[in-house]
């Protein structure tokens, strides 16, 4: 709930005039004495007056019948030569009262008249008809009546069948205990004791509400406000208003009686919401319409004003004035759910509602903060909830508040606070990225957009939105209004941490500062903003190391570092990066200054059939792509050629002398096997000629043995002449 706290109706309410005037006469001598000769001496206590009051509630008639029984008493003493008495009196009722009679039970007729009118009393005098002499008491009875002359809304005497409310006194002489007062309600009324102090009210046996004090030992110091009302008796109308683009519809509920509070305050609300809609620079933000609905303080809370966002109820005071009404419907925007402390909504409600009544040209005027309220001084983070604060805080709080929002506005400007409004009713946080840029995540890179929060900016929020839309620091208005001595030391580790962040957001230059970073200081968690930029800061200067090393190796840079950087895990895993790109640059470093610059012949020869070079340039790709692991291995791959060629070089040379003498030993082997073979066919063909002879003469030969047919073949010698008639041969017996 969101309230407004006002004065009670102006006049008498809250003050007590205690005036009670008597004029004394005398006549000089004894009864004898000369007629017309007198003497005027000081009333009081001369002449005591103890009533008893009686307040009958005629909402029908519209009015409050005041009756008085007053018993008189002169406490003078008769002289010899004089005797003393009464014949008038003066009383000081309540003002704007009528219809005076005055009674008693004796002879003659007594009289009364006002005297005297004033906007803090009335001055009745009251024409005795027989002589109060010394010693002796009188009873009369005084009636006269509190009437509602309606007019203005701030009027102490409202009396309707729905609604009455007025003041109550009591009556008697300075320095008098003993007078008493009885206010009577009608059946049906709710009623509440606004302001004073009287026991709290029975009822009779018709049913009627009634307050009485009892005997009161100083009677001049009791004072009332009394109020009450039938619940629901209500007159009910609607009116629509376009609130910028929307449709709003306003339900005004007034007391049948009260069709000028219904039309003050409607028309005044109509009015109001689409220039409010367009100063702070926000649409209609209820999801319905507005009820507005008059009300006494008891349900508002002692209040003159109350806003439930919840229900879209307004209820402001009977005796509101047109600021409390304005001051209201500006908390359809500034109810908690755009700011998240009192003190804020309260602030910027008051600030918009009376510039809004400028526009209007409504005369209204907020809490004027005084050299009295200033004693009442607290913090406003130390501000609590309604019902809490004595009456004396509660002034000095809304006074302050909207001092401070008029000391806000005047450094922000007019369209910075709508920036502000803006990113609180959309839950957009400070310390946005830049403008067009996207948010990277350990698992790729997304849209870019405003990084919002959980809940309405409180007094942290606040302050760091309005930096973030002025570049002007407001952090003296704050120690000066707003912080408790407590919450000191946060605004001091905020400036710290501010500045750091400032540095460190420079050396990123092209590169995105990540989230958690910023979620630290839009939660005021400084510490871990700090470490957080500690760890930025290394990775940065790694950045630095890292930049150079390549561009010296002819290396180019890939943007895994970048978005490792930029991830949301803390910096862990660019700090892994950074060390993997320090480490690939290193292989690769190591790899180029393998690479011998004139290869000798067994490195020439430890080369051959191998691409180091090759491997070299892939691990350049590799890297500039950002597969670290490839660029090592290929590096080392390179690196491990031109190291290992000489002796693999000494290696194959050691191979190749061997595998010579291997050759050669092999084509001595053959060498001396052919030689071998020609002998052995040498022999071959000297010894086949007579085997031959020999053998031609035996019998036949079968074909499956041939043994020196075979063998001439494979020695390749001259086969042995065939016969020239081998049947011959053959015929001849031995």
């Amino acid at each position: 709930m969101r309230v407004t706290r006002a004065m009670r109706p102006g006049g008498p309410i809250g003050r007590r005039l205690a005036v009670v005037l008597l004029a004394i006469v005398a006549a000089g001598g004894l009864l004898a004495a000369p007629a017309g000769v007198s003497e005027v001496r000081a009333a009081s206590p001369d002449l005591t007056i103890v009533t008893t009051a009686r307040y009958d509630v005629q909402p029908a008639q519209r009015r409050v019948r005041v009756t008085l029984d007053m018993v008189m008493t002169n406490h003078l003493r008769d002289t010899i030569t004089k005797r003393y008495y009464f014949d008038k009196a003066f009383l000081s009722v309540l003002p704007g009262t009528s219809g005076y009679q005055l009674s008693w039970s004796g002879k003659g007729e007594p009289s009364v008249r006002a005297s005297k009118r004033t906007a803090d009393y009335t001055l009745l005098q009251m024409n005795l008809p027989q002589r109060l002499y010394s010693g002796k008491t009188a009873i009369y009875r005084l009636r006269f009546d509190l009437v509602d002359n309606e007019g203005k809304a701030t009027r102490d005497v409202r009396i309707g069948d729905s609604f009455v409310s007025f003041p109550v006194w009591a009556f008697a002489t300075d320095s008098t205990p003993g007078s008493s007062v009885q206010v009577v309600f009608p059946a049906g009324f709710e009623t509440e004791v606004e302001s004073g102090d009287i026991p709290a009210p029975t009822k009779d046996a018709a049913g009627n509400v009634v307050y009485e004090t009892g005997k009161l030992s100083k009677p001049l110091s009791f004072f009332a406000y009394l109020v009450g009302d039938r619940p629901g008796a209500y007159a009910e109308r609607t009116v629509t208003s376009m609130v910028g683009d929307a449709s709003v519809t306003l339900t005004i509920r007034a007391w049948p009686e009260d069709q000028p509070w219904s039309d003050r305050v409607g028309g005044l609300v109509d009015r109001a919401l689409p220039l409010l809609s367009e100063r702070i620079g926000l649409p209609w933000r209820l999801a319905g319409g507005l009820v507005i609905q008059e009300a006494v303080s008891r349900s508002t809370g002692g209040y003159a004003g109350l806003f439930d966002p919840s229900a879209g109820l307004i209820e402001v005071a009977y005796y509101a004035d047109d600021f409390v009404v304005l001051h209201e419907s500006a908390h359809a925007w500034f109810n908690g759910s755009l700011l998240a402390d009192r003190w804020a909504s309260e602030a910027f409600a008051s600030y918009y509602g009376l510039d809004v009544a400028r526009a209007l040209k409504v005369k209204a005027s907020g809490d004027k903060l005084t050299p009295e309220l200033e004693k009442a001084r607290i913090p406003l983070n130390a501000w609590g909830g309604i019902g809490r604060e004595t009456t004396a805080t509660e002034d000095y709080a809304y006074a302050a508040t909207l001092a401070l929002a008029r000391a806000i506005a005047a450094r922000a400007g007019d369209t910075a606070l709508q920036a502000v409004w803006a990113d609180a009713a959309h839950r957009t946080g400070a310390y946005q990225p830049p403008v067009g840029t996207g948010v990277t995540s350990a698992v790729g890179r997304l849209p870019g957009g405003p990084e919002t929060v959980e809940g309405p900016p409180d007094w942290r929020g606040l302050l760091d939105l309005l930096e973030a839309h002025t570049a002007t620091s407001f952090d003296d208005l704050w120690r000066t209004w707003v912080v408790r001595d407590t919450d000191l030391p946060l605004l001091q580790a905020r400036a710290a941490a501010r500045t750091r962040y400032d540095v460190v957001l420079q050396e990123t230059g092209d590169w995105q500062m990540p989230r958690p970073v910023r979620d630290a200081l839009r939660a005021w968690r400084f510490d871990d903003a700090t470490a957080l930029l500690a760890k930025a800061s290394t990775i940065l200067e790694r950045r630095k190391a890292i930049a150079t090393a390549a561009a010296a190796s002819g290396l180019t840079l890939p943007d895994t570092l970048k978005t490792a950087f930029e991830s949301p895990d803390g910096f862990a895993s660019a700090a892994l990066e950074a060390t993997a790109e320090l480490a690939a640059i290193d292989r690769y470093d190591t790899a180029a200054a393998a690479r011998p610059a004139a290869p000798d012949l067994l490195q020439t020869l430890g080369l051959w059939n191998s691409t180091p070079q090759a491997d070299l340039a892939e691990s350049r790709t590799l890297f500039a792509t950002g597969d670290l692991a490839g660029s090592a291995q290929a590096a080392g791959i390179a690196a491990a050629t031109w190291t290992g060629a000489e002796e693999l070089g000494r290696g194959r040379a050691i191979g190749l002398v061997f595998l010579g003498l291997a050759i050669l030993l092999a084509i001595g082997l053959l060498v001396a096997v052919w030689r071998g073979r020609r002998r052995r066919r040498h022999v071959l063909s000297t010894a086949a000629a007579p085997a031959a002879t020999a053998f031609a003469g035996v019998g036949s030969v079968t074909a499956d043995a041939e043994p020196y047919g075979t063998l001439a073949a494979t020695l390749d010698s001259p086969q042995p002449p065939a016969a020239e008639d081998p049947g011959a041969m053959g015929a001849e017996p031995d």
